[in-house]
Formats: C-alpha cells, sequence, structure tokens
C-alpha cells in the first residue's frame, strides 16, 4: 500500500452488514483498538420471497436474537421477488445502505475491508437461500453449476462493483477502503473440478468489471490445500485454521501455518490465515495464539492473518454468547486479547525494520 509492503493483521466479524450502526461502530472502533489493519465480513442476509410464497430456509426474521446470534430485523440484501419471479436486491435502509455505512465509517478509521460477495453457508440464507429458489435441495453442485444461479451470481456481482455509496458518493470499484472481493466465503463446490471451474470463470467476471481491486476465493483451501491459488486471476491465497476441527495441538498447527505459507512463496504469490479461532478455555489459548502469530509475523512467505471472530457490545450492553466453541475476542483486557495487540504491533515493527524479535508473554500486560 502505498508503495510499502502490506501485512494484514485483521479481524472477521459476519454482522456488520446487518447489525445496528451503533453495534457496527463499537465492532470497529475495537478493531482499531486492537490494531488491526483489515475487516473481513460478508454480504448477508439473503432470503425467500418477502410474502412467504418462496420459503425462507433460516429463521428470518428472528426478533428475539441479537446481532451475533441471527438477529437481522427485517434486513435483506438479497430476496426473491415473488411478483417477477426473479431475484431483487434491496437498495433502501434496510439493505445496502447498511453497507455503505459499514464501508463509510470503515474509511474514517482508516480500516480496509474484504468483502465476500456471499456465504456459502445456510447460516443468514446464502448461496443456499439461492439454490432453494429454485427448488434443488443440493448443497453442492447445484448453485456452481445451474445457468440460473450463475446469472443470480453475476448480477448481484455486478450491483456491488457499481454500486455509488450513498454516503460517500464513491463507487464501491473506486474506493480504497475496500481491499480486496472475495467471491464467497468459503465455497465448498463439489466436485473439485466444479469448485476451480467455478472460482476461475467468477474471478475473471470480477476482474472484468473492477480491475481496481485484489481478488481471492474467500475457500478454506485445506483439502487440497490451497488449491485454487494456480488461477491467473485470483491475486491471493486463503486458508481457514481451526487446529480443534483438524485434530491438532497447538504446535502442528504453527508447523501447518510454515507449511501453507511456503506453498504461497513457492506460487509466487501472498496468502492468508484468514480464518483462525483456538477455545478461551484451553489453558494454552495465549501462548498459542502468540506462537502463531510471531510465525506469521516472521516468515516472509506468510501475507498476514485475520482472526476468528471480534465482537462488541450488542445493543442490549452484553457481548454475545459464546458457548458453542468459544472463539470471540473481545476488547476485555483479557490475556488472549493482550496478546492479539502486542501482534499487531509487533508485525508493523517486523516488516518496518526486518528485526525478527519474537512475542514474549512476560511483556505482554
Amino acid at each position: 500500500m502505498d508503495g510499502k509492503p502490506f501485512f494484514v493483521t485483521g479481524i472477521n466479524n459476519h454482522y456488520l452488514t446487518f447489525a445496528s450502526q451503533g453495534e457496527v461502530t463499537r465492532v470497529l472502533d475495537d478493531a482499531v483498538a486492537m490494531g488491526a489493519n483489515v475487516v473481513r465480513t460478508f454480504l448477508q442476509p439473503v432470503i425467500g420471497s418477502r410474502d412467504g410464497s418462496v420459503p425462507t430456509i433460516w429463521n428470518w426474521p428472528n426478533p428475539a436474537a441479537d446481532s451475533s446470534n441471527l438477529g437481522v430485523g427485517h434486513a435483506d440484501l438479497i430476496y426473491w421477488d415473488a411478483e417477477k419471479n426473479a431475484m431483487a436486491i434491496d437498495d433502501g435502509p434496510n439493505g445496502m445502505q447498511k453497507v455503505d455505512f459499514l464501508v463509510a465509517e470503515a474509511g474514517k478509521r482508516h480500516l480496509k475491508l474484504i468483502i465476500a460477495f456471499l456465504d456459502f453457508w445456510d447460516y443468514t440464507g446464502g448461496a443456499q437461500q439461492m439454490r432453494a429458489w429454485y427448488g434443488s435441495a443440493d448443497k453442492s453442485t447445484f448453485f456452481f453449476s445451474d445457468p440460473r444461479t450463475k446469472r443470480d451470481y453475476k448480477t448481484w456481482v455486478e450491483h456491488v462493483v457499481r454500486r455509488v455509496n450513498s454516503l460517500t458518493g464513491v463507487a464501491y470499484r473506486d474506493d480504497p477502503t475496500i481491499m480486496a472481493w472475495e467471491l464467497m466465503n468459503e465455497g465448498n463446490a463439489r466436485p473439485e473440478s466444479l469448485r476451480l471451474d467455478w472460482t476461475a470463470e467468477m474471478s475473471a467476471y470480477v476482474k472484468s468489471l473492477d480491475p481496481n481491486h485484489l481478488v481471492s476465493s474467500g475457500h478454506a483451501n485445506v483439502t487440497p490445500r490451497l488449491a485454487d491459488l494456480t488461477i491467473a486471476t485470483l491475486d491471493f491465497g486463503t486458508w481457514h485454521g481451526y487446529p480443534l476441527y483438524y485434530g491438532l495441538t497447538a504446535r502442528q498447527f504453527g508447523e501447518a501455518i510454515t507449511e501453507f505459507c511456503g506453498i504461497a512463496g513457492r506460487a509466487r504469490k501472498p496468502v492468508l490465515l484468514e480464518e483462525f479461532g483456538y477455545a478461551r478455555s484451553n489453558r494454552d489459548s495465549a501462548q498459542a495464539y502468540a506462537m502463531w502469530l510471531d510465525t506469521l509475523a516472521r516468515d516472509p512467505d506468510c501475507g498476514g492473518w485475520l482472526v476468528w471472530r471480534l465482537v462488541s457490545r450488542q445493543d442490549n450492553g452484553r457481548y454475545p454468547a459464546d458457548e458453542h466453541d468459544q472463539f470471540d475476542i473481545r476488547n476485555d483486557g483479557s490475556p488472549i486479547w493482550n496478546v492479539l495487540k502486542a501482534a499487531t504491533a509487533r508485525a508493523a515493527q517486523i516488516r518496518e525494520t526486518g528485526r525478527t524479535r519474537t512475542i514474549n508473554l512476560r511483556e505482554i500486560p
């Protein structure tokens, strides 16, 4: 950026495109407090028809839930227009204007955004809702191969990229706040050949609309490892790392970081560990984060990291419940928070000076 290497020290948050303005700004402020330079999110929700004639396959709306857990209010970026029998896009205050607000507020804080056009999962609709519009129950193949869903996806991408922000007057494709577009969060098409073909086609399409921004797949890319990195119209690689799900110890996961970065180095492209998490209840959680972040900062083949997930207080004054995986990161002065805050500072120092001093937990408040 500005002629200098840019090492990503970032956060993920999935509710920024439908939460209240207060909830959005609290997350962005906590990202700044952590020293993050990039925020990653997905464009959602996606629903059926507003009149219910085409079902929404997830619990929408759910007024009893908070924003971190399906409490999207009446937000819907994409829906099925029952009268026109076609996909429709909400450009209003409960639709794309929420994304306008996110982009504008991130820009004020000098944060960059990685924006995935869609989520694969049906948590807030995603690609699964879009294939359900056409009566398909096939979760892995239909969306990526049917001409109708491919057309809908391209229409959506074009709409987003060409959109002019109602708050800043800047078209998204010209906005430097946006660091990169991602085709989809964890777009698990099957078979793998279909995923690679779809990724090549759609990344080329995004590039044809917007030559100003980086493009990546947003895929977890664990098995096979970084398989889409050789696609010419992808500018950097992504992978998602959760030791619990892969049956790895903290040290083994650290070794995997080196392996993934080495693959990217040989491909002469950057790679981001763009999702990773380790339960707070693990006794070695702070030490594990410190070890991984130090490895990422010191390895010249690593492009950076984005932790899953930074959350802030909801409008009810409480942090989101996190009993399931305990991956949530909070600005709470905890050992993990302090490790992450120290890591962002050390990463900047290492990349600026070339020094490879490790993070010492005893120095972290």
